[in-house]
C-alpha cells in the first residue's frame, strides 16, 4: 500500500491533510503522478480562501436606523457551515479589525462578518473613539448581531458564534445572554454593563480572554474580572476563563499593549472552543 503524502496550498501556506479534514468540510481530491513504484501520491486539495466580499452585505435589523452594513469573509455553506460574528472595538470598522476578522475565519475554517455598528463612522484618535463609542445605542448594537445571526443562519451556517474586542467584547458577551440564536461566545476584555443584561442568565458555552494587567478599571480591570466571574459562578454559566501577562487591547496589533505570545495563544484557543461547540 502505497504512502499518501498531501501537499494543500492556500496562498502561500501549507498545511497538513489532518489540519484540513479536522475543519469537516467536503473536499474534492484528485490523485495524480500516480505510480506503484513510488511510496508518496501528490495529492492537490482547493481551500477555500474566505477572501472578503467584493461588495459590503447589507444585514437586516431592528434597530431604530434600519440595516446595518457589514463585511463578509467568505461563503456561508459553501465555505464552511460555521459562522463567526467578529466585533468592533470602539475604533470602528478599520483595517486591523477585517484583518483580525480574517485570520479568524483562516485560522478556523469560518465564515467571518463583521458588522459596521457605527454605520460608516471610524474613530481617529481615542478622544473621537469614546465619543463614538459612548453615543452607540447599545441594545439597537444587540439587534444588529442578532441579524447577523440570523442572516448567516439563512445563508446555510448550521451554528454561529460570536466574538469581539473592548466594546465589542461587551457586546459579544452580551449576545450570549440576549440573543438565543447564538450559539457560543467568545469576549475579549470587555464586559457589559448590569443596565444592558444579565450576564449570570447566560446558557450558552462561553469563553473570556482577558488581561491580567489590564488598566481599564471600572470595565475590564482586575477588581471588574473578579466581579465577573463571580456572577457567572452564581449562574452556573459553562464559561473558561484566560488570562495573560497582558494589558488592554493585547490583540491589537499595532496597538501600545499588543502582545504577540498572548494574541497567538488566545485566537488558538478561540478556534478550538469555537469547533468543539459549533
Amino acid at each position: 500500500m502505497p504512502i499518501v503524502m498531501a501537499v494543500i496550498v492556500c496562498e502561500g501556506s501549507i498545511k497538513t491533510v489532518k489540519d484540513w479534514f479536522a475543519c469537516n468540510i467536503e473536499v474534492d481530491v484528485t490523485i495524480s503522478d500516480f505510480n506503484a513504484n513510488f511510496l508518496d501520491e501528490q495529492i492537490s486539495i482547493t481551500m477555500p480562501s474566505f477572501a472578503k466580499l467584493t461588495d459590503p452585505v447589507s444585514i437586516p435589523s431592528k434597530h431604530p436606523k434600519g440595516p446595518v452594513p457589514a463585511v463578509q469573509f467568505g461563503k456561508p455553506g459553501v465555505d464552511s457551515k460555521v459562522g463567526i460574528i467578529v466585533l468592533q472595538e470602539w475604533w470602528g470598522i478599520n483595517d486591523q479589525i477585517l484583518e483580525e476578522a480574517q485570520t479568524i475565519a483562516k485560522m478556523g475554517n469560518f465564515i467571518t462578518i463583521v458588522p459596521d455598528l457605527y454605520r460608516g463612522e471610524k474613530a481617529v484618535d481615542n478622544e473621537h473613539a469614546g465619543h463614538l463609542m459612548d453615543g452607540l445605542d447599545w441594545p439597537g448594537a444587540i439587534e444588529d448581531i442578532r441579524g447577523c445571526t440570523k442572516y448567516l443562519k439563512e445563508k446555510g451556517c448550521t451554528k454561529v458564534g460570536v466574538t469581539g474586542f473592548c466594546m465589542g467584547g461587551a457586546l459579544a458577551m452580551a449576545s450570549a445572554a440576549m440573543i438565543t440564536e447564538v450559539d457560543a461566545s467568545v469576549p475579549f476584555y470587555g464586559i457589559p454593563g448590569d443596565g444592558l443584561c444579565d450576564i449570570s442568565k447566560i446558557q450558552v458555552p462561553l469563553q473570556c480572554h482577558f488581561g491580567c494587567k489590564d488598566a481599564m478599571n471600572g470595565f475590564t480591570g482586575p477588581e471588574d474580572q473578579v466581579k465577573m466571574k463571580e456572577k457567572l459562578d452564581k449562574g452556573k454559566v459553562r464559561y473558561e476563563f484566560h488570562s495573560y501577562e497582558a494589558g488592554h487591547a493585547f490583540t491589537h496589533k499595532g496597538g501600545p499593549n499588543f502582545n504577540q505570545e498572548a494574541t497567538d495563544q488566545s485566537l488558538r484557543r478561540m478556534c478550538e472552543f469555537f469547533k468543539k461547540h459549533l
